[in-house]
């Protein structure tokens, strides 16, 4: 059975990835994943167990910081920074900067 793109409804905000799969989708090592949680940075939802469980929206913003820390040299303290002005601002969730210019590569 062949599966066509967007023929799973999840909505952005539903926690159902675990860290190893956010890992890979994103590219960004587990431990890396683990310190941005740890930091406050991105704060997956946790189960009773403590497993990680990630949601689209953070999957986006994951996708963003990866963008800072590579292409930009940005470290965890500095990402922490931007996006809590970002959010001030209320920039946070979009993906884009005002005028709908990306951030971050297409």
């Amino acid at each position: 059975m062949k599966m066509s793109k967007g023929c799973f409804k999840i909505p952005s905000d539903e926690p159902v990835f675990v860290i190893s799969v956010v890992s890979r989708l994103v590219n960004l090592p587990e431990w890396t994943l683990r310190i941005l949680d740890r930091q406050g940075v991105v704060c997956p939802k946790k189960t009773r167990g403590k497993t990680r469980l990630y949601c689209l929206r953070d999957l986006e913003k994951l996708v963003y910081i990866r963008y800072l820390m590579e292409e930009k040299g940005i470290n965890i303290k500095g990402i922490k920074f931007i996006l809590e002005r970002e959010e001030k601002f209320s920039f946070k969730g979009k993906g884009r900067k005002k005028g709908g210019e990306s951030y971050g590569p297409d």
